[in-house]
């Protein structure tokens, strides 16, 4: 429960910031529909998930959509200028920040409805997990490397396209770079994946085997996002870390090559987020 829950919570985080205003509104009930169809409630389960869906979503807007939208203005005023990584690295860390403050109030949310749970809706998540593994598969370990690098390539230079416009050649070939040299690759992510599936899937057992108080179920669950962010492993926490530190960097770095006119698009794709979640906040 908690896995999609934490992914309607990213989207909560993620989809305040979109020009398709009605697509927030909407939010519940369409997460409701994912959720089901990774869970398959039951009757009661149905009920208990579909209120704790609606109370996140009212406490999303109401306490955490107005600092979203400071956050944005500060980020626009910044875009017009060039950036330092530790400065890119401090709004990183931001908005993590932000990101636990949700998580926080969607464990609260999903405790309760993941109590209900049994060994059938167990089953069926892990074979839908089994089911998006081999599609993740396919996206991300298909060809040589070579294949892999350039499909993710062209998923970057979509999403900084997006934002600034048309990348120059060296914009696309410091992009490039910048993924050759990346730590990650797809064994270590397909690895990753699985590791946070079972640790979720391990959680919600013990939650039901040993019929866990609603503040066990918390804990328990508040446990699998930090070991989702802090890997139990060293060597997989050093290279997170250094994924993050990389990220920064290579924000940095394309920022700075930026003209004039990618810098101004990109203030005002912020300040239309900004403008979004303001006027999402109004009754």
């Amino acid at each position: 429960m908690i896995r999609p829950i934490i992914a309607v919570a990213a989207l909560l985080l993620l989809q305040a910031c979109s020009a398709i205003k009605l697509g927030y509104q909407q939010l519940p009930t369409l997460s409701y529909w994912w959720l089901d169809s990774a869970v398959s409630f039951n009757s009661e389960q149905s009920v208990r998930a579909k209120e704790a869906l609606a109370q996140l979503h009212q406490w999303h807007r109401s306490e955490e959509l107005g600092p979203y939208a400071d956050f944005l203005q500060t980020q626009a005023q910044r875009s017009q200028h060039t950036a330092e990584a530790t400065q890119v690295c401090s709004a990183f860390s931001e908005a993590q920040t932000r990101l636990d403050r949700l998580m926080r109030e969607a464990v609260r949310q999903a405790a309760p409805v993941a109590m209900l749970l049994g060994p059938r809706q167990l089953s069926h998540m892990a074979r839908q997990w089994e089911k998006s593994n081999e599609e993740w598969e396919k996206e991300w370990l298909q060809g040589d490397a070579t294949a892999r690098l350039e499909r993710r390539k062209d998923r970057t230079l979509s999403r900084y396209s997006d934002f600034y416009g048309e990348l120059s050649h060296e914009q696309t070939e410091l992009i490039k770079t910048q993924l050759t040299q990346s730590p990650w690759n797809a064994e270590w992510g397909r690895r990753d994946r699985q590791r946070r599936q079972q640790d979720l899937l391990s959680a919600l057992q013990r939650i039901q085997q040993y019929g866990l108080t609603q503040a066990q179920a918390q804990a328990e669950l508040w446990g699998v996002w930090e070991r989702w962010l802090k890997p139990p492993d060293p060597s997989d926490a050093s290279l997170m870390q250094t994924m993050t530190q990389r990220a920064c960097n290579n924000l940095t770095q394309l920022h700075n090559t930026a003209s004039p006119e990618q810098r101004l698009r990109a203030t005002r794709r912020l300040r239309a987020y900004e403008r979004d979640l303001r006027d999402l906040i109004l009754p």
